[in-house]
C-alpha cells in the first residue's frame, strides 16, 4: 500500500546491484580475438584449457563457431599479449585483436598476421603472388602529390645535389617558413586537469541542517568545485579536481559525522559530451599523404578553428588517422568545415570519416577469406575430379572389360601397377598436398602444441583429450593416401602377376578431399548466414541524408552542392545531399516520404506517420508531429517532414540496439555445455574405435573366420581390405552437428527477437531459461498499467478549522503538497504535482522534509515568509495510522469505493505547532490499464505459464486491477516495498513447483523458474533476482536496465512472442542435437562394417570412405540449414508470430 516510492530508497535497491558491478568493471577488460582457423568444438574446448592455464585466469572465455571470435573476460592485470601468445602457441591464428583497455594490439595484431601467413598453404602462397597487382595508380597519385609539395620536391632535388646536413636544414627552414602558427594538440603537460564527478550514497542525514554540515565541509576544499547534497535521496554530487582524491571526500563526510560510499566516479567531460549531445570525437581518415611533411600541413590546416578543435591523436604517415575533439557551432564549426579545411591545405590530400571495423565485419571478412581459399582448393580439386572420375570409376567400374580404352588402362605401366594407378597416383598427389592441406597444417599444429616443451596440457590427457574435425579429416585422408603409396613401393618390390586396382585409394583421395572441402565451404557459408542479425539491423540506417541549408549559411558554405529551394515559414532554404557522416547536433535535415531519419532527432516542421516495425515489431504506423522524437531505421509512410539532429552516428537508440544484440551473442547457453563435454572426447573415442575397427576385422580375415568372397578381388590380402573400414569411420565421424547444434539456432533466434521488438541481452542463457519459464511475475505501475502520466480523477479537499488561520484555505494546502510532492519522483507524486498546478495555490517554502519509506513524507514549510510553520503529512492510510489521525466512517467509505475502482489513494493531514492532526484532502489516482494486459495474460496462462502481480499498493486497488487483467487475487501480493520485491521473488521460486526441465540447467528442477516483468529501473534489484528479467521500456532504459530481455515496443503482447520464440528456438537446438546424435551412432558402426554381411543387388553392404565423406558434409549442413529455416515461418520449420486478440474492456478504466 504505497503512495510514495521514496527516491532513496529506489536510489538505495539500484545502488545494491551496481556498486559491486562498476568495481569489477573497473578491474576487468573484454579482448577479442578473431580466429581464422576456429571451426570446431575441440577447438573451443582447447581455447578454454590453453588459457585456463595462465598465471592469470581469464574470468569467462567465450568461444563462438558461427563468428569464429573468441570473447576473454579477465582482469586488466593480464596483458592482451600473453593471451594471444597463448593462442599462437596452441596453434591458433590471430587475424585481430579488439579490445575495450588501453593495452596496445598493434604487436599481437602483427605477430597474429605473421602467424597466419606462416601457417597458410602452397597454393594460398601461389595464388597471392599471382594475385599481386603492380602500383601505377599509387605512382600517379604520388607524383601528383610531389606536384603540389614544396618540401618535397626541395628535398627531392637535395638529395640529388646535396650533403645530408645541407639537406636537412634547408628542409628544416622550408618546413619552418610554411608554419607560422602553433599547433593545437592536446598533451599532457598542457592540458587542464580533469574534473571528476563523484556520486555519493550518505547515511546519516536527517534535516536541512546535516546537509548544509556536509555542503559548508566539503567546500572547504580547494580542489571541490561544485557540491550538491539532496536530502531526499540521501545522496550527494561533488565536482572535483584529481580522481586521487575521491577517498579525501569520504574521508570528510565520515570526518563530521556521516556514512559515505562511493557509488560511481566519472569524467565529467564526458559525462558533459553524453548528456548535452555537444561535443564530438571523431576519427578521419586522410588518404593522400607520402611524405613526412604532410601530417605536418594536415595539422597546421586546423589552427584556423584555434582553441574550438583539439587533437587528441595526431598523424603520421604510417599511421594516417587524425583523432579530433571539438563543439559543434553550426554552420561556421562542424565536420563539414573541417573536412574542408583538411582538403584545402593539398589537392593530393582526401580525408574521410573513419570508421573502424566492426565485430561483424571483421568477422564476415574472415568468413570471406576462408571460403576463397576453400574455394581455390575445390576448383583445383574439381578439375582434378573429372578425369579421376572418368579413369577411376567410368573406365574401371561401368565400362565393359573388354572395351580397349579399359584394356588399355588397366595394363601395367611399371612394377606390375597399372597406368591407371599411376595416373590416379599423379592426380591425386597435387590434391593430397595442395588442396587438403588445410586439414594437414591444422592438425600438426594441434599436435605441436599438445606435445611441444613446455606444454601445460597434463600427461595423461594427451591421449584422451586432443584432436578436432581437421585431423579426423587429415588422418582419413593420410591413412588413403599413404597405404596406396605403400602399395605402390610394395609393388615395386614385389611385383604382382596381375594388377589389382582394389589396393589403392588414390581415387578416394581425390572424392573424400573434394566432398569434404565442399561441405566446409558450404559450411562456412551457412555459418556466416546465421550470424548477420546485427549486420542486417545496421543495413537499416540510410549512408545520405538531405541536408536543410538557410540561405544564409548557403552563402557562408563552401559546398556548392546541388540543392532544391523550399520554403519554411517564408525562411529561403535549400536541400543538400550529403555522407551521414557529416551531420551534425542540431542539423535540421528532410525526411522525404518512404525514406529513413539518417539519426535520432525531433521534428521540426510537418506531420507524418511513421512504420517503427523495424525496432518495436509493431506494424501499425505511428503519428508524429512537431516536437515528436523519430529514431534511425524507421520509415516515414506519409508527407515530407523537416527533423532535427539529437543523437549522431553511434548514439541513435538503433546503435544501442546493435549493441545489446552483439553483447548477448556473446553469451553462451548452458546446454552448449553438453556439446563440449562430448566434443572434448569425441576425436580420441573415432580414433579408437577407428584401430579396433580395422583390428578386428584383419584379425577377422587372418584367422580364417570370415568367408573368402568377402575379399573380392583384392590381392594383396586382408590387410588393405580392413583398412577400407578404419577410413570410412575416420571421415564420417562428425562432431560438428553437435557443436553447431545450439549456437547457429540461438545466432538465428536473437536476430528474429530484434526483428520483433526484443534485445536479448542475456545472450542463449536467457533464451534457454525463457523456454521453460514456470511462473511470470508482473510489477502493476508501469508495466500492467501505463505509468507514464497517472492522472487525478477525484478529490475531496476539506475546511481547515478557525484557529489555524486564514492562510491555510485551499490555496495554501494545494501549494502544500505540490512542494512536497516536487521531491519525489514517484508517478502518484507526479500526478498530485500536476494536479495541484492546474489549480489556484499559494507557493511554500519548505523548512524541513522527511521521507518516510513506503508510506509518504512529512514536512514543515511557511507561507508568504511568515514565521508561522505548518506540519504537512501526505501519504497512505497506513501513515495515517501511524500518527494516530482519524478517518470519520464517511471517508473511509468513500476510500473504499475509489480503491474498489482500481484506483490509488492519498491522504493529506495539517498541523500547527500544539493543535492536532486535521485531515485536509483525499485524492483518488487512476493509472490507466494497458489494452493489451488482459488479452496477454490470457495467452501467458494459455501456453501452461502462471502469472503472479507484485504492487506496492493497497491490497483492494491491487485486487480491482488484478481482476480486470485477469489475474486472480491469490497471485497477488500487495503492500511491497521496492527493496521488498527481490525478497518475493525468491519466496515464488521456493514455493512455487516446477513444471519443465532442459538438458545442460544448471538450476534444481525442484524449484520454479521465475520471470520479472518491470520498468528496468526501479524494480533492478527484483529484474536480477528473477530467473529471467525482462524489462519494458524504451531506448533509454537499455543501456541500465540489469534484464536479460528488453521489449522494445513497451507493448506486453510482446511477451508472447518471446515465449513462443523461446520455446521454439530450444526445440531447434533438440532436434538439432538429436539428429547430430543419431548420425553419429548409426553413421559410425555402419561405416565400421557391421552390415557388411548383408548382400543386397549381389554385393555386401558397406560404406565406401568416398560417399562416408559426402554423409559427414551433410551432416553439418543440416545443422545448420535446420537452424536457419527458423526464419523461413512455414508450419512445422519456421518461427512465426502469433498474434494477441486485444479484448476491448468495456467497464472504461482507460478513459482517464
Amino acid at each position: 500500500c504505497i503512495v510514495h516510492r521514496a527516491s532513496c530508497i529506489a536510489y538505495a535497491s539500484i545502488k545494491i546491484i551496481h556498486p559491486s558491478k562498476w568495481d569489477n568493471m573497473a578491474n576487468m577488460a573484454t579482448t577479442s580475438f578473431l580466429l581464422s582457423n576456429l571451426h570446431c568444438p575441440s577447438c573451443v574446448s582447447h581455447i578454454k584449457d590453453t588459457l585456463s592455464h595462465l598465471d592469470v585466469q581469464p574470468s569467462s572465455v567465450s568461444p563462438s563457431l558461427v563468428t569464429s571470435w573468441v570473447t576473454v573476460d579477465h582482469e586488466i592485470s593480464l596483458p592482451i599479449r600473453n593471451i594471444q601468445n597463448a593462442l599462437q602457441e596452441a596453434g591458433f591464428e590471430i587475424s585481430d585483436v579488439v579490445t575495450n583497455t588501453k593495452q596496445p594490439t598493434t604487436i599481437a595484431t602483427s605477430k597474429a598476421h605473421k602467424a597466419g601467413h606462416s601457417n597458410i598453404g602452397y597454393l594460398d602462397r601461389w595464388i597471392s603472388r599471382w594475385g599481386a597487382g603492380n602500383e601505377p595508380a599509387k605512382s600517379k597519385v604520388a607524383k601528383r602529390h610531389l606536384d603540389n609539395c614544396e618540401a618535397c620536391r626541395l628535398e627531392r632535388d637535395v638529395k640529388a645535389a646535396e650533403p645530408s646536413a645541407i639537406r636537412n636544414e634547408r628542409t628544416s627552414d622550408t618546413v619552418k617558413r610554411q608554419d607560422n602558427t602553433p599547433l593545437v594538440v592536446v598533451n599532457s603537460n598542457n592540458a587542464p586537469e580533469t574534473i571528476w564527478r563523484a556520486s555519493i550514497a550518505i547515511g546519516g542525514m536527517t534535516c536541512a541542517a546535516c546537509s548544509g554540515a556536509i555542503t559548508s565541509e566539503l567546500q572547504e576544499k580547494d580542489w571541490i568545485q561544485n557540491v550538491v547534497v539532496n536530502l531526499i535521496s540521501n545522496s550527494a554530487t561533488v565536482d572535483f579536481l584529481g580522481e586521487e582524491h575521491q577517498d579525501n571526500i569520504v574521508e570528510a563526510i565520515e570526518d563530521i559525522g556521516y556514512e559515505a560510499t562511493i557509488d560511481s566516479v566519472l569524467d565529467i567531460k564526458k559525462l558533459q559530451d553524453e548528456l548535452s549531445k555537444t561535443i564530438r570525437t571523431v576519427d578521419i581518415l586522410v588518404d593522400g599523404m607520402f611524405c613526412g611533411h604532410c601530417p605536418e600541413k594536415v595539422l597546421v590546416s586546423l589552427d584556423v578553428f584555434g582553441d574550438r578543435v583539439k587533437v587528441e591523436k595526431p598523424i603520421d604517415i604510417r599511421d594516417p588517422v587524425l583523432k579530433i575533439s571539438y563543439t559543434p557551432h553550426v554552420p561556421d564549426l562542424t565536420i563539414r568545415t573541417i573536412l574542408a579545411a583538411i582538403s584545402e591545405a593539398n589537392e593530393s590530400l582526401s580525408p574521410s570519416i573513419y570508421h573502424p571495423p566492426t565485430l561483424e565485419e571483421r568477422s564476415h571478412q574472415n568468413h570471406r577469406r576462408e571460403q576463397f581459399r576453400i574455394l581455390c582448393r575445390v576448383i583445383l580439386t574439381l578439375i582434378i575430379a573429372i578425369p579421376t572420375f572418368i579413369i577411376g570409376i567410368v573406365y574401371m567400374s561401368l565400362v565393359p572389360s573388354s572395351n580397349p580404352g579399359r584394356r588399355f588402362l588397366e595394363q601395367p605401366l611399371h612394377a606390375g601397377v597399372s597406368r591407371s594407378q599411376w595416373a590416379l597416383f599423379v592426380m591425386a598427389t597435387p590434391v593430397y598436398f595442395l588442396c587438403a592441406d588445410v586439414f594437414h597444417l591444422r592438425a600438426l599444429k594441434e599436435i605441436r602444441s599438445m606435445w611441444r616443451p613446455g606444454s601445460k596440457t597434463p600427461f595423461l590427457q594427451r591421449f584422451y583429450r586432443f584432436g578436432s574435425m581437421n585431423m579426423l579429416m587429415s588422418l582419413g585422408t593420410s591413412i588413403a593416401y599413404i597405404s596406396s603409396v605403400a602399395q605402390l613401393i610394395a609393388a615395386g618390390v614385389s611385383p604382382p602377376l596381375v594388377p589389382d586396382n582394389s589396393t589403392f585409394y588414390f581415387d578416394s583421395v581425390v572424392f573424400l578431399t573434394l566432398f569434404l572441402l565442399i561441405g566446409r565451404l558450404i559450411e562456412s557459408y551457412s555459418k556466416s548466414k546465421t550470424g548477420d542479425a546485427v549486420t542486417m539491423l545496421g543495413r537499416l540506417k540510410p549512408t545520405e541524408a538531405l541536408l536543410v541549408v538557410s540561405a544564409k549559411s548557403e552563402s557562408e558554405s563552401s559546398d556548392n552542392l546541388p540543392g532544391e529551394q523550399l520554403l519554411n515559414g517564408g525562411n529561403k532554404e535549400s536541400v543538400q545531399s550529403i555522407n551521414v557522416d557529416l551531420l551534425e547536433f542540431d542539423d535540421v535535415v528532410r525526411v522525404l516520404q518512404g525514406g529513413s531519419p539518417p539519426c535520432d532527432g525531433i521534428v521540426v516542421h510537418g506531420e507524418t506517420r511513421f512504420d517503427e516495425s523495424s525496432l518495436t515489431g509493431e506494424s501499425k504506423l505511428v503519428k508524429k508531429a512537431v516536437g515528436d522524437e523519430v529514431f534511425s531505421g524507421t520509415v516515414n509512410k506519409d508527407g515530407p517532414i523537416s527533423v532535427k539532429i539529437t543523437g549522431v552516428a553511434g548514439s541513435s537508440m538503433l546503435d544501442q540496439i546493435v549493441k545489446a544484440v552483439r553483447e548477448g551473442q556473446t553469451r553462451r547457453a548452458p546446454i552448449e555445455r553438453i556439446a563440449d563435454t562430448l566434443t572434448g572426447y569425441f576425436v580420441p573415442m573415432v580414433t579408437l574405435i577407428a584401430i579396433v575397427t580395422w583390428i578386428i576385422w584383419l584379425a577377422l580375415g587372418v584367422s580364417g573366420d570370415l568367408p573368402e568372397d568377402y575379399l573380392g578381388d583384392s590381392s594383396r590380402g586382408w590387410t588393405t581390405w580392413s583398412l577400407q573400414f578404419a577410413i570410412a569411420v575416420f571421415v564420417v565421424a562428425c562432431p560438428c552437428g553437435l557443436a553447431l547444434a545450439a549456437p547457429t539456432a540461438l545466432f538465428v533466434g536473437g536476430g528474429l527477437a530484434a526483428q520483433n521488438g526484443i534485445l536479448v541481452k542475456g545472450g542463449g542463457e536467457a533464451f534457454e531459461k525463457a523456454s521453460r519459464l514456470d511462473c511470470i511475475v508482473f510489477d502493476k505501475t508501469g508495466t500492467l498499467t501505463m505509468g507514464g502520466e497517472p492522472v487525478v480523477t477525484d478529490f475531496q479537499i476539506f475546511p481547515i478549522d478557525a484557529e489555524f488561520g486564514p492562510q491555510n484555505g485551499q490555496e495554501c494546502t494545494l501549494g502544500s503538497i505540490k512542494a512536497i510532492e516536487e521531491n519525489s519522483s514517484h508517478t502518484i507524486a507526479k500526478a498530485l504535482v500536476s494536479f495541484c498546478k492546474s489549480r489556484e495555490i499559494r507557493e511554500a517554502e519548505i523548512v524541513d522534509i522527511e521521507e518516510i519509506a513506503g508510506k509518504g513524507m512529512r514536512g514543515r514549510m511557511s507561507h508568504d515568509g511568515s514565521d508561522i510553520l505548518d506540519e504537512v503529512l501526505i501519504g497512505n492510510e497506513a501513515l495515517f495510522t501511524d500518527f494516530e489521525i482519524p478517518l470519520k466512517p464517511e471517508i473511509i467509505s468513500t476510500l473504499e469505493a475509489w480503491k474498489l475502482e482500481g484506483k490509488s489513494v492519498a491522504l493529506a493531514a495539517v498541523q500547527r505547532e500544539s493543535h492536532g492532526w486535521q485531515l485536509a484532502a483525499i485524492f483518488a489516482i487512476s493509472d490507466p490499464i494497458r489494452k493489451e494486459a488482459r488479452s496477454t495474460i490470457k495467452a501467458i496462462r494459455d501456453r501452461g505459464t502462471d502469472v503472479w502481480m507484485l504492487s506496492g499498493d493497497n491490497q483492494i486497488t491491487a485486487n480491482a486491477v488484478g481482476a480486470k487483467v485477469g489475474i486472480p487475487p491469490e497471485n497477488i501480493i500487495a503492500g511491497v516495498l521496492p527493496s521488498q520485491k527481490a525478497e518475493k521473488i525468491q519466496y515464488l521460486q521456493r514455493s512455487l513447483k516446477a513444471h519443465t526441465a532442459s538438458l545442460g540447467t544448471e538450476h534444481s528442477t525442484k524449484r520454479a523458474m521465475i520471470a520479472m516483468v518491470g520498468d528496468g529501473i526501479n524494480d533492478s534489484p527484483a529484474l536480477t533476482t528473477a530467473d529471467v528479467g525482462i524489462a519494458i521500456g524504451s531506448g533509454s532504459d537499455i543501456a541500465i536496465s540489469s534484464a536479460e530481455f528488453v521489449l522494445v515496443s513497451s507493448n506486453l503482447s510482446t511477451l508472447t512472442t518471446l515465449l513462443d520464440l523461446s520455446r521454439c528456438v530450444f526445440q531447434r537446438i533438440k532436434l538439432n542435437f538429436a539428429w547430430a546424435l543419431v548420425y553419429n551412432l548409426v553413421a559410425l558402426p555402419v561405416a565400421a562394417g557391421v552390415l557388411y554381411p548383408v548382400v543386397s543387388g549381389g554385393s555386401h553392404v558397406r560404406l565406401d570412405p568416398v560417399w562416408a565423406s559426402l554423409a559427414m558434409a551433410a551432416s553439418s549442413i543440416s545443422v545448420v540449414c535446420s537452424s536457419l529455416a527458423l526464419r523461413s515461418g512455414l508450419p512445422f520449420l519456421g518461427f512465426k508470430v502469433r498474434g494477441v486478440v486485444v479484448e476491448l474492456e468495456v467497464e472504461g478504466e482507460g478513459e482517464d
